[in-house]
């Protein structure tokens, strides 16, 4: 072999070994090519030496963190309530005592926010009872899927400013009625799980996130949000009936509403007592469960609120109530509720003591009832509460309570009746507004 020969061996072996070939390798092509990324060695080992050492801080900090929020879970968790009592012969022995008017035995809410739901319809029952006569239990949930879907359509209205929770007013049961009507229980419970238990954790959880996501891409859809809230509220409580069979005959909700129960929604009228607005006046009971802001609220002096309490129960009719249930002289273990002496002593408690509490919010909106009886004890005025709430199943009588008259006056906020059992304090009211 000649030197050139020799020469043009090698130079042909070093160019296909930069090629690849030498090695088995596909030669690579002109332009664009993709291949794998390079890592660096050097490089990772310092990132996986970042990483290691990352995962060991939040080991350690894990370590320190957690037995400290342990403890203050189960100080919270475990922390002793404040309560009071009084002696076997001040309070009632139980309901049987008392004058009641007819209601259904007590319904537990359980895991939900809905105790407005809960006392209003059973509110309603009894009034269709006075009515008609008619024993007839009714849906609590077909009213809570509305509200939900009300609250959803306002939201959107409102572009987010407006209060989308669990909690309602007493008086919401009637608006609802007005609007879609009622069905019986027994058509519609509302529940989806096996246990029969009301749970809406995940439900909740699933109608807020979903508005969420609408307030953040400012998607103001209103069919298109009502529609993502009837699926969410579908697949947790069913879809509500548009017909069903009672009795031997078809209903909608609402011609059940008027046909068969005989209640119209707006024969029920609302009160309140505070200084914040004009005696014997209507206004805004200004919190946030009054979502849609109704200002139709009878404003009356605390004599006269009491009065519109008394004047219901001793004639026959029931009341819806709401306000403040958090008090230590709220025991469930004898399912009473009073005002202690080491709070304010009872002849003390005034329209000034009243207010003092609802302006440094010790007294809120915060637990919706039904008052179905009245009794006397030692000489006090007590009323027999129908109380969705679980601590009313933690006592003696399952599903009541009983308020004492200065628990009324001091630290419930509003009341509804039927409007025939406070004719003359309403028309008092007309009156001063057409003054």
């Amino acid at each position: 072999m000649g030197p050139l020969l020799k020469t043009s061996f090698f130079s042909v072996v070093l160019l296909l070994t930069g090629l690849g070939i030498a090695r088995g390798e596909e030669p690579r092509p002109d332009g664009a090519f993709y291949e794998e990324r390079t890592k660096d060695p050097i490089l990772e080992k310092i990132k996986d030496r970042k990483e290691a050492l990352d995962k060991q801080l939040r080991k350690e900090t894990e370590e320190i963190t957690a037995p400290i929020k342990k403890a203050r879970k189960e100080k919270k968790e475990n922390r002793p309530v404040l309560l009071s009592s009084l002696p076997a012969d001040e309070r009632p022995e139980g309901p049987k005592v008392f004058k009641s008017v007819f209601h259904f035995e007590p319904q537990a809410q359980f895991y939900t926010g809905t105790c407005w739901a809960f006392a209003g319809t059973s509110f309603l029952e009894s009034e269709v009872y006075r009515i008609k006569g008619k024993k007839v239990k009714l849906a609590e949930m077909h009213t809570v899927y509305w509200e939900y879907v009300e609250k959803a359509r306002r939201f959107v209205q409102m572009r987010g400013e407006s209060d989308f929770s669990e909690g309602s007013q007493v008086n919401a049961v009637n608006r609802m009625w007005a609007k879609y009507g009622v069905v019986p229980l027994s058509v519609y419970d509302g529940v989806v799980a096996e246990d029969g238990l009301h749970d809406h954790l995940r439900m909740y959880d699933e109608l807020n996130a979903f508005l969420k996501y609408i307030e953040t891409e400012q998607i103001w859809d209103e069919d298109f949000v009502v529609s993502g809230i009837r699926l969410i509220l579908d697949k947790y409580l069913g879809t509500p009936p548009q017909e069903f069979e009672f009795e031997g005959k078809r209903y909608t909700p609402v011609s059940f509403l008027r046909e068969a129960l005989g209640i119209n929604p707006d024969d029920y009228v609302q009160f309140m007592s505070t200084k914040q607005l004009p005696f014997y006046q209507t206004g805004l009971f200004d919190v946030p469960d009054n979502w849609w802001k109704d200002d139709t609220y009878y404003n009356v002096p605390l004599e006269d609120f009491m009065g519109v309490v008394d004047g219901a129960i001793l004639n026959g009719y029931s009341v819806g109530i709401g306000g403040d249930v958090s008090e230590p002289g709220k025991n469930f273990h004898l399912d009473i509720a009073f005002i202690p002496t080491f709070d304010i002593p009872f002849e003390f408690i005034d329209q000034d003591a009243r207010e003092l509490r609802i302006y440094n919010h010790t007294t809120t909106d915060d637990h919706g009832i039904h008052l179905v009886g009245v009794t006397k004890v030692a000489g006090k005025k007590w009323y027999l509460i129908k109380d969705s709430g679980r601590s009313a199943r933690h006592g003696r009588f399952d599903g009541y309570y009983f308020f004492r008259e200065d628990f009324i006056k001091l630290k419930m906020l509003t009341v509804l009746v039927h409007k025939d059992s406070a004719k003359k304090l309403i028309e008092k009211c007309k009156a001063r507004k057409a003054e």
